[in-house]
Formats: structure tokens, C-alpha cells, sequence
């Protein structure tokens, strides 16, 4: 059994995923919450995580991916982890990063800001160093930034890996998961002056398997609308259909229109054809995940936007059973708590926690491999 939880963070992300084997694997990490305001309905994700590994007593994450550096998805990385390029922020029980896995666009950045900053300043020391490092995608500007270390990138090219293959660890046979990469292409980052962070997010799709039952999550990061056409256009044009499938569905940028399109519309947003194919490309039963403020009921300028979630239900509204999870939503607006999802042998299960008390398992089952 393995457990993917996401947490109530307002409109950031964090989500964890804890292998059958004890590994645990984290994507971005925002600790948004105000510390002592009683009135505060985000997750204090520090105590949450520091509580998972104590659990396990353990003081390292064997993954830690940032999908880039925007300060709702890096906010707090300072005072949590344990950075070998810094002295000053080691210690004092602080969680150490076995592998760390950045786009290209955080090595390459220039002008990257507080927690940006140092986890940029801790990616390129590790690859400097040849270790405990993942870089995705090749673009020109990384291999200006090599040119410039005095590295070639041959040397490193085993610590790379390009939109189109798998990531080399985890795997299912090892660890009953693997990582496809869909995003960032280098192509697109070379042909940008400054590489835009959102349109070159880390996005991936994570293949689980329980004695041979596949489970597919899809994590769509912050992409916008073009990057996401692309990724679906290309990985179709390359006969991959399956690797667009899923079963989870963490929906991109905490349901703003534009991952669908540039139009908002009036009521309800209208994707383009190969994302609206993409929402199709579930499987038996579906569950989406929306980490977002409340979806509000009229229009407003910053995400969530209502009209984008007009169509992320709608699509739900087909598949038997399927489930629209807003994270500040779940299970009440008044009381948000983290949302659990089980991965077995019978598939993606919601392990559901009210506060009616108890207990219980809501579920959905997935192919069987082979």
C-alpha cells in the first residue's frame, strides 16, 4: 500500500507521497500557514511533515522536487531542510534531502529570490559535485551555465533527465512506482531569454503498482494552457496515449483558467481540444484534486476561478463515482484537513476522516498490469 496526501495550503502546494517500502518522496513544499493565528484553516505543513517523518524515525527524504521556484511552492524550505551548500542552515533538526529535483530553470535563474534563491544555490552545488541531484531538461542556458562552471555536461549527463523518459529511481520493480517526465522541454526554455517558471514547471505522472495493479497520478504543477496542448500534441505524436493516463489528477495552478485556456468564458472555461482529451484519458474511476482557496461563486481576477471548475466537474460528472477535491474545501470550508489517497491492490481509495468520526474507504481500482 502506498499514500499520497495533499494538504490544505490556500492556493500552494505540497504533496507527499509514502512508499510501501518506507520511502517518502515530497513535491514543493509552501508552509503558507500563519504560526499563531486561531483563526488559521491552512495546514502548518512543518508540523505535519516533522510529525510523518518522526513516525518513521527518520531525518531524510529520499526525494525532495521542487516543480519550480515560485514562493508558493518553495515558501519556508529555509528554516525545514538541511542545505549541504550552507553551514548556517544545517542542524537543529532540520531534514536532510537525499535527491533533490529541480527544472533546469532553477539552476539557470538569475535573479531568483529568498527560498528560490537558496534552493538554486543548493542545486548547483550539488551538481557541481556530481551527487544528490536530478536536473530536467537540457536547454541551451544550462549548458551555457556548465560552459561557465568549467564542467562539461557529458560528465553530468547521468544527473539529467529530458521530457519523454523515465526518471532512473524509483522504479516499480525497486519501489513500486516511476516517474514519467513530461515537462520542461529543453527546445522550448533554449528559444526564451528569461525561462518563464510556469510554462517550464516540473510535470510528471507517477505509475504505481501493487502486486501488478497500476494506479496513475497525473501532477500538472503550475502549467499554463500552451505548455500543457504541447505536452499532450507531443507525447501523442510519440504513440505514449498511456502515459497520459490517470487515475489522480492533481489539476495545474490551483484552478486557474488559463491551464485550459486564455478564454475564461462566462460560466464555464472552454479547453483546447487536446486538453479536453486529456481530462478524458482516465481511467475506471477518476479522482481530481484541486489544491486551491474555496471556489468562489463569481468571477474574481486570481485563481480559483470558478468558471475553470464548472469544467473540471463537469468532466468528474461522467465517471461513475468520481470525485472534484478542492483541498481548502475537504471535508468543509469551515474545517479543511489534509486528503488522504491510498494506493493498493484495488486501486486509488480516499481515505476519508471527517469530523463525524472514523474511518472509512471510498475507492476507485485502476488497470491490472499485464
Amino acid at each position: 500500500m502506498h499514500k499520497v496526501t495533499f494538504y490544505p495550503l490556500g492556493n500552494a502546494d505540497t504533496t507527499l507521497m509514502s512508499l510501501e517500502n518506507g520511502k517518502s518522496i515530497l513535491f514543493d513544499f509552501a508552509n503558507v500557514a500563519t504560526p499563531d493565528d486561531s483563526n488559521e484553516k491552512r495546514a502548518k505543513i512543518d508540523i505535519e511533515l516533522r510529525d510523518h517523518m518522526k513516525s518513521g524515525n527518520k531525518d531524510t527524504f529520499d526525494i525532495v522536487g521542487f516543480t519550480h521556484g515560485d514562493n508558493d511552492h518553495t515558501k519556508g524550505s529555509d528554516d525545514f531542510f538541511h542545505f549541504d551548500r550552507f553551514s548556517s542552515l544545517q542542524g537543529n533538526g532540520r531534514f536532510k534531502i537525499k535527491e533533490l529535483w529541480v527544472p533546469a530553470g532553477m539552476i539557470v535563474e538569475k535573479d531568483s529570490q529568498d527560498d528560490a534563491r537558496l534552493l538554486r544555490q543548493e542545486a548547483r552545488y550539488r551538481l557541481r559535485n556530481n551527487y544528490g541531484i536530478r536536473v530536467f531538461s537540457r536547454p541551451q542556458q544550462l549548458a551555457d551555465w556548465f560552459q561557465t562552471e568549467g564542467i562539461s555536461m557529458e560528465s553530468r549527463a547521468h544527473l539529467i533527465t529530458d521530457a519523454g523518459q523515465l526518471a532512473p529511481s524509483p522504479t516499480l520493480a525497486n519501489d513500486g512506482v516511476e516517474f514519467f517526465i513530461q515537462s520542461p522541454f529543453g527546445h522550448r526554455q533554449s528559444e526564451e531569454v528569461v525561462i518563464d517558471r510556469n510554462a517550464n514547471c516540473l510535470v510528471t505522472q507517477a505509475r504505481f503498482s501493487v502486486n501488478g495493479m497500476r494506479t496513475d497520478l497525473l501532477m500538472l504543477s503550475d502549467v499554463e494552457w500552451e505548455s500543457l496542448t504541447a505536452i499532450v500534441d507531443i507525447t501523442r505524436q510519440h504513440e505514449r496515449d498511456d502515459r497520459l493516463r490517470w487515475d489522480i489528477c492533481k489539476i495545474p495552478h490551483h484552478c486557474s483558467f488559463l491551464s485550459l485556456s486564455g478564454e475564461k468564458g462566462e460560466t464555464k472555461t472552454t479547453p483546447t481540444s487536446s486538453i479536453n482529451w486529456l481530462y478524458g484519458n482516465r481511467g475506471n474511476g477518476a479522482i481530481c484534486v484541486c489544491s486551491s482557496d474555496v471556489i468562489p461563486i463569481e468571477d474574481t481576477a486570481q485563481p480559483p476561478h470558478f468558471q475553470a471548475a464548472n469544467y473540471y466537474k463537469n468532466k468528474i460528472d461522467e465517471v461513475i463515482r468520481g470525485e472534484w477535491l478542492v483541498t481548502m474545501s475537504e471535508p468543509s470550508a469551515s474545517k479543511p484537513k489534509k486528503i488522504e489517497i491510498e494506493i493498493g491492490i484495488g486501486g486509488a481509495k480516499r481515505l476519508l476522516s471527517s469530523a463525524i468520526g472514523g474511518a472509512a474507504l471510498t475507492g476507485r481500482s485502476g488497470p491490472r498490469v499485464g
